[in-house]
């Protein structure tokens, strides 16, 4: 998750969960400034992690990307610079986009360049990022209800409805988007009314759907799906969820307070930011 607030970063809320389930860590890389998001690439069989490296919501130019290898090792600690607070990204045509407050980065994969700065207009605080089949990229707008699309390099708002209640993570999955919500009418401190749960939109009709039996269950943050399962953060607690069709949420990891939009090679392995312990974790699932 994504705060202004310090304080907010080292809150515990309590939540009820399931005894935790089993999944073995394979290594931790550190170093890093504030990681907030972990995408393998996999036609270069590595990662690339955003760092904040201040506010997360000030235009300081202190944000970067590093690249890591698939067991941990820095590769480049400073990838690309010329960020503000990068957090999530997404791979389309050969290129990486980053979101990064109100605009989105375009960055060249071979070289790690920035090449463009996509204004999206009326945005406020843009923040995770996902790639569908066609090559279309989505960004969430956390403190707008919104999601953005990028086609072609052009922005146009995708959808807006209060459902969405501060959404945060999203993953592209066939033909919906699988978003992680942080909550309803959160406020300053990143503190919600009511907590966040998963949510289905459907990419050809936008109808925003709750999935079923993973409501009001946590303030969430980063999401990714591995065939049926769904995995999610919730920050706040540090806990890594997983849903399936039909149950509840289970918890399957806990961190300290920070764990933000995860990765995955698409198999067995999720890379978890722990933006508060500048690292990131890779864990192996059974």
């Amino acid at each position: 998750m994504n705060t202004l607030v310090t304080s907010a970063f080292l809150a515990v809320i309590g939540i009820a969960a399931a005894p935790a389930a089993e999944a073995g860590e394979l290594w931790r890389a550190t170093g890093l400034e504030q990681p907030e998001s972990a995408l393998f690439d996999a036609a270069n069989n590595r990662l690339i992690v955003s760092n904040i490296s201040g506010n997360p919501g000030e235009a300081d130019g202190n944000g970067y990307l590093s690249v890591l290898s698939v067991d941990g090792r820095t590769v480049t600690r400073h990838w690309t610079d010329g960020m503000d607070a990068p957090k999530g990204m997404a791979i389309a045509g050969g290129k990486l986009y980053v979101a990064d407050i109100t605009k989105v980065r375009v960055v060249d994969l071979a070289s790690g360049k920035l090449v463009a700065s996509i204004t999206v207009p009326n945005a406020v605080f843009l923040n995770d990022m996902t790639s569908d089949q066609s090559g279309k990229v989505y960004v969430t707008d956390m403190l707008a209800d919104a999601i953005y699309r990028i086609d072609s390099d052009r922005p146009e708002l995708f959808v807006r409805d209060p459902m969405l209640a501060s959404p945060n993570g999203v993953f592209a999955d066939g033909d919906r988007l699988i978003v992680a919500s942080w909550g309803k009418d959160i406020k300053s401190d990143f503190s919600t009314a009511e907590p966040g749960g998963l949510l289905s939109v459907d990419i050809a009709s936008k109808v925003v759907s709750p999935l079923p039996g993973a409501q009001k269950f946590a303030d969430l943050d980063g999401v990714i799906a591995i065939g049926d399962t769904i995995y999610a953060t919730a920050y706040m607690t540090g806990t890594l969820y997983r849903y399936q069709a039909g149950g509840a949420p289970e918890a399957l990891a806990h961190f300290k307070p920070g764990s933000a939009d995860i990765g995955t090679d698409g198999k067995s392995i999720l890379y978890v930011p722990l933006m508060n312990e500048g690292e990131v974790a890779a864990l192996k699932l059974d």
